[in-house]
């Protein structure tokens, strides 16, 4: 028998028939992490090479911007007025063009700005799988759809279409729309389900696969989307108008293209990428040196109260920045929470794009320049095999992060590209919905009251009172009215203001309002919520600004209060406050918990009573004007308690008349009691810093800024802390809410019958 020689370089016939057999008998084609971590622009092509080595004319790069923006907003304007879903008709949505390589080249002007930080992912995906697939290829009239944040996106609920602009049989660009459709199929209800606990309860999970063949839309995949979810009609309905918009748009860029040519329009797009990743290091370098940090905390897994970090900071010198998530809490492997780190990084780029620097091209490469350092594992750049049902829970984090440290960073800096702007809140408030309507119809969906989330405050200015969401300036808030000639419920209150809602300073946040709403006439309905911050406020003030407050689910089960309207009309003035603290339905009861509400079957007439939150205050509320404090109080915007105790303005509450003396001494007072409470910083941080969290809470992340993370694991003996680096961690499961109290009943009952045992046996 002759030895292999294990050493020997394999022949190139040899090494072609090894390449030839792992292509054939590839097990499973899943995210590309090359692909799925790398957010930089692509190299030039050689097309791209030889285009800009000849020159481009400048004036001509701009008519074509130009044009192509139209087109792109044409393109959303379409699917704004023609979209079945809630996220359609609110503007929750995009249309953007891509280089042949996937790099966004230009964003519509309106729409979701963070979908320019995430389909690049999957038309590389597609370029490196499918264009020599002899089983898929890239042809003319093609559309590839696609919704899996492992594949490229913010999450599940978001659906794309992508479609390839082909010359002589080369891809020189893409084109695609992308709308939040709500409905996915998950486990819940409405596409971002709160209760997730594996991957597969998040729905919907489509790797780009093409659903328009040569022009044509494939029945039999469509057949299987429908069948996957529960609004088939909507899944149709969206598709045809994400495929009708695109092709809008492909027809403009056709006129573009025949009149400049290929060559000049290649090089526009390209020229456009390498413009704005030139600036973008230009304006970095303009920054100080230095590194900054700002840790968030989350306080449920939706279902149970913990606090997991967010760690990130900042450094920047000269012109390279590196953003390091390092000390981020793991993942939880059976929570809905974690999030793929392309999502994130989504919102990295919403905050650079539209509070960093908004003049800019809204591309891919205003981050290419910047370096992310982040571990796998973690619930900001979760695993495979993680559930991300609500993985803006992370990602929106990431936001906040990123929009208030260059408040910092660009603190001293003489030209200002925008305003600082205090934190704007940051959290999905608002009812999510399913079951059968008054129609008869099986559907799922959301409100789209989570799009008046509060803005922060400026340097000279109030924050606006439930203005957008931080992901999307020009979305709506939706009519309740159109809602309900769909859906069997009613807003009973939609949007009042919640008095004392606001983020505290000399500049205040914005305010938010509250929802009470309350279904009717259905066989079958249910609600669900999928926020945190119920105990633990989501975003902060700045500058001796105050956050946002804290934000429970109320509800009120066990009544029909439109029976009790019925019969005494003067019932339907409504408010939480009111609600909660009058109790004006004898037969209800009165509930409340945080918002990670799981899809809950309502009987009719049962309110369900949440409120948006606050934007971040700027400055110290004792600088605040007085007569800006007494408009609030007559407006009734705060109360003469937060006026006297936050603001220390005393005024006449039957007049309003600003009492001026008792204003001035008040403040005297509280900058007194101030200084008296004050203490030098290392005698605070002596009695405020521990070495590690408090031992009843449920913590996950670093302890101050080390490399080891800290984390609860839930074993047989019960909870128990660990610390470790992150990929010595044990996997973090939390258990079931149920086995755990019916666990603690069980120990009750063990405990009675010991203590009354013989008693008992006595009386029997």
């Amino acid at each position: 028998m002759t030895a292999i020689d294990e050493t020997r370089a394999l022949t190139a016939q040899e090494q072609e028939w090894v390449d030839k057999f792992m292509d054939e008998t590839t097990l499973f084609l899943g995210p590309d992490p090359e692909i799925m971590r790398d957010h930089a622009i692509s190299a030039r092509s050689d097309h791209e090479e030889i285009v800009l080595a000849a020159g481009v004319d400048r004036l001509q790069v701009e008519r074509i911007r130009k044009r192509i923006a139209g087109a792109l907003d044409e393109g959303y304007e379409m699917c704004e007025a023609q979209g079945a879903a809630p996220g359609a008709k609110w503007g929750d949505l995009t249309t953007a063009i891509y280089t042949a390589a996937g790099d966004v080249a230009y964003l519509s002007c309106h729409g979701v700005i963070a979908f320019s930080a995430i389909l690049h992912h999957p038309i590389r995906y597609i370029m490196k799988y499918w264009k020599d697939e002899p089983t898929v290829g890239i042809h003319e009239g093609d559309g590839f759809i696609h919704n899996d944040a492992r594949f490229g996106n913010i999450h599940n609920t978001d659906q794309s279409m992508i479609m390839p602009i082909i010359r002589d049989g080369q891809v020189i660009a893409w084109v695609a729309a992308t709308i939040h459709e709500g409905e996915n199929g998950a486990c819940e209800p409405g596409g971002m389900p709160s209760g997730s606990e594996t991957p597969f309860d998040d729905g919907l999970r489509m790797s780009p696969f093409k659903i328009v063949e040569r022009g044509h839309l494939r029945r039999d995949l469509l057949t299987f989307l429908q069948h996957s979810v529960r609004d088939p009609k909507l899944q149709l309905a969206d598709l045809k108008v994400k495929i009708t918009a695109v092709r809008k748009i492909m027809e403009r860029i056709d006129k573009v293209i025949d009149e400049v040519g290929v060559d000049t329009f290649v090089g526009a797009l390209r020229t456009t990428v390498e413009d704005v990743d030139v600036e973008v290091r230009r304006r970095i370098s303009e920054l100080p040196d230095g590194t900054y940090r700002m840790d968030q905390f989350m306080d449920s897994t939706l279902k149970e109260n913990i606090l997991i970090k967010f760690a990130c900071k900042i450094t920047v010198k000269g012109d390279h920045m590196t953003i390091d998530l390092r000390g981020t809490g793991p993942e939880i492997l059976n929570r809905a929470i974690n999030s793929p780190l392309c999502s994130v990084k989504s919102m990295f780029m919403q905050a650079i794009l539209a509070f960093w620097w908004p003049d800019l091209p809204r591309c891919t490469s205003a981050m290419s320049c910047i370096e992310i350092i982040s571990d796998e594992g973690t619930w900001a750049d979760a695993s495979y095999d993680a559930p991300m049902g609500q993985s803006l829970q992370a990602s929106f984090r990431g936001f906040s992060a990123m929009q208030a440290m260059y408040s910092r960073m660009s603190f001293s800096t003489p030209h200002k590209y925008s305003n600082v702007v205090a934190n704007w809140f940051n959290q999905i408030n608002t009812f999510l919905w399913g079951g059968i309507t008054q129609h008869g119809d099986m559907v799922g969906n959301l409100c789209a009251d989570l799009n008046g989330m509060p803005g922060g405050a400026k340097p000279f200015k109030d924050g606006e009172d439930a203005v957008s969401p931080l992901f999307c300036a020009m979305a709506d808030t939706a009519e309740q009215e159109v809602m309900e000639e769909e859906v069997p419920f009613m807003q009973l209150v939609s949007k009042r203001l919640v008095r004392d809602n606001m983020g505290f300073g000399k500049f205040t946040g914005g305010m938010g309002y509250e929802m009470i709403v309350a279904a009717e006439g259905t066989p079958q309905w249910g609600f669900m919520t999928v926020t945190s911050g119920a105990k633990f406020s989501s975003i902060y003030g700045m500058y001796g600004g105050y956050g946002c407050g804290a934000y429970p689910l109320a509800m009120v089960k066990g009544t029909n209060v439109y029976e009790h309207i019925r019969r005494d009309n003067s019932k339907f003035d409504l408010s939480i406050e009111k609600v909660m603290n009058e109790r004006p339905f004898e037969d209800g009861k009165y509930l409340t918990a945080h918002m990670g509400l799981q899809f809950d079957i309502a009987k009719d007439g049962e309110l369900y009573m949440i409120s948006q939150g606050a934007g971040g205050g700027y400055g110290d509320p004792l600088e605040r004007d007085p007569v800006a404090v007494v408009r609030d109080a007559e407006l009734g915007r705060i109360s003469q308690k937060v006026a006297e105790d936050i603001f220390a303005v005393v005024y006449d509450p039957a007049t309003f008349r600003l009492d001026v003396e008792g204003t001035t001494a008040a403040r005297q007072a509280a900058r007194q009691a101030r200084l008296q409470r004050g203490k030098p910083f290392e005698e605070f941080c002596a009695e405020f810093v521990t070495p590690e969290p408090p031992a009843e809470l449920l913590y996950y992340g670093s302890w101050g800024d080390v490399e080891e993370i800290t984390a609860t694991e839930f074993t047989i003996d019960g909870p128990k802390r660990v610390t470790a680096p992150l990929k010595q961690l044990p996997i973090i499961m939390v258990p079931d809410r149920r086995e755990v109290k019916i666990a603690a009943l069980e120990a009750r009952i063990a405990e009675l019958e010991t203590k009354y045992g013989e008693d008992v046996q006595r009386l029997t």
